[in-house]
């Protein structure tokens, strides 16, 4: 008997009647994008700052006299859960400014001592008498006073640092013309009148230092105009023939300084890579690119941030502000432009802070417009080009600042320094130079680029502090 075979359960695969994707992409030519980089910026302060040349090097800011007065901030720090005064920062006080006994100093420092506020709280009121030095170590509070029409008004925002009532080294005590109330939780390090009269009988000549100093800082006023620079004396209006003033421009006997600083590295490519895979792109410029866009955007964090010429840090202490709020409003915005209202060029600020403004605009039902800047719309305020710029941080509580400056040399404004001309110059202020091939057949070139930045006078630049971002997620 003959068996029957079993049915077949399989799935016979479909014959293939062409060629291949896969097998015909080993024919094919790819087409091939660039080596892109996710760290490019668009690098606005780079590409609007006015650059001027440096011949040697260096380029000297040279201002008119000014008498210096003492009206910076005096930074606290936290030592065992305390917070205490840093003592050389005691020279921020008028009087203590050329006082150089460091000891004496730390004597004054360590009789502060520490005060907690809660918001809402009264740390200085109007009309009684101002017999303490306070400073605000942390928090945030506002100095309030009387408007023409009998309004309480908000005078000042005062932030870390900030410091009331420096009569007390020099003068009897006088009421204090202000009320300062904490706005956030407040920690306050406060120098009374007996502290000090303590320490002035224990460290010889500190009481008479203040003395020879109030001196000299009342005949310093007498001569500086309301910029604290020395007056230039003039007649005008005046009828017949009186006497006309004579008079002379004094000039800064210790102008500031700045010299380029650099940003350098050594790129290496293999003579093998060179040689052999140059084809659709050349390799060493490929490789260049990347690492000129690399130093470039370094140059820009550190024209942002360095601590010598940096311009979060080289602004000076009245050109800085805080915001009402935490979040940047309008009023903050427009705040700013009052203290750099003499042509102000753009705004500069991190993406996120931009964002949080434009939060702030939507909820009041305001709509900024945009301006056209070289070919780009971008947002601005007042007119006022609003540019983004990642240099700029955040702190672990999300707060940030936002900039405001006036730039270019005929301006007086904030300038960005650099030297053309130099050897082997790949673009301006950088250069790229061969350094040879070693005995592993590897290329080197030292890429170089160098630069600084400069603020001219004071009110060129201008910082919105403590500005508070969005929530995330």
């Amino acid at each position: 008997m003959t068996e029957l075979a079993e049915p077949f359960s399989g799935t016979i695969a479909a014959a293939q009647l062409s060629l291949s994707t896969v097998a015909a992409r080993n024919l094919a030519t790819t087409t091939k994008s660039a080596p892109q980089m996710q760290g490019i910026t668009s690098r606005w302060l780079l590409k609007l700052l006015p650059w001027v040349q440096a011949d040697g090097g260096v380029y000297r800011v040279n201002r008119r006299l000014t008498y210096t007065v003492g009206d910076g901030l005096i930074t606290c720090y936290d030592t065992a859960g305390q917070a205490r005064v840093l003592a050389p920062d005691l020279r921020e006080l008028r009087y203590l400014r050329e006082y150089a006994d460091d000891g004496a100093l730390q004597a004054v420092a360590d009789s502060f001592v520490e005060r907690q506020y809660a918001p809402g709280d009264i740390i200085a009121e109007a009309g009684r008498p101002a017999e303490e030095l306070v400073v605000l170590a942390h928090g945030k509070a506002d100095k309030l006073g009387t408007g023409a029409y009998g309004e309480s008004t908000v005078l000042e925002i005062m932030t870390n640092g900030r410091f009331i009532g420096e009569r007390i080294l020099g003068t009897e005590a006088q009421p204090w013309e202000f009320t300062v109330k904490a706005v956030t939780a407040c920690t306050c390090l406060v120098l009374t009148d007996r502290a000090l009269a303590e320490v002035s009988a224990r460290i010889e000549g500190l009481r008479e230092h203040v003395r020879v100093a109030q001196l000299e800082d009342a005949v310093a006023g007498e001569r500086a105009n309301p910029h604290g620079e020395s007056s230039i004396e003039l007649a005008s209006g005046h009828e017949g023939e009186p006497q006309l003033p004579g008079t002379f421009v004094d000039y800064d006997l210790s102008p500031r300084e700045y010299e380029l600083s650099i940003a350098q590295t050594v790129l290496r490519v293999h003579s093998r890579v060179a040689d052999l895979y140059n084809k659709p792109m050349d390799q060493i410029e490929q490789q260049l690119r990347l690492t000129i866009e690399a130093l470039r955007e370094r140059q820009e964090d550190e024209m942002v941030n360095n601590r010598d010429f940096g311009l979060l840090h080289n602004a000076a202490p009245q050109q800085r502000i805080s915001t009402r709020t935490g979040a940047p409003t309008p009023d903050d915005m427009d705040e700013l432009l009052a203290l750099v209202w003499k042509e102000p060029a753009f705004f500069l600020a991190n993406p996120k802070a931009i964002a949080a403004f434009g939060a702030e605009c939507s909820r009041r039902g305001i709509y900024p417009t945009s301006t056209e800047l070289n070919g780009h719309r971008v947002p601005s305020w007042r007119g006022v080009p609003i540019l983004p710029c990642n240099k700029i941080g955040t702190s672990v509580g999300r707060t940030t600042s936002i900039m405001l400056m006036r730039t270019g040399e005929s301006a007086q404004g904030v300038i960005g320094l650099r030297q053309t001309g130099i050897p082997d110059e790949y673009e301006p202020g950088l250069n790229v130079r061969f350094m040879g091939i070693d005995d592993k057949a590897i290329i080197s070139y030292l890429v170089s680029t160098y630069y600084s930045g400069a603020v001219l006078v004071p009110d060129a630049l201008a910082i919105l502090e403590n500005v508070q971002l969005g929530a995330e997620g």
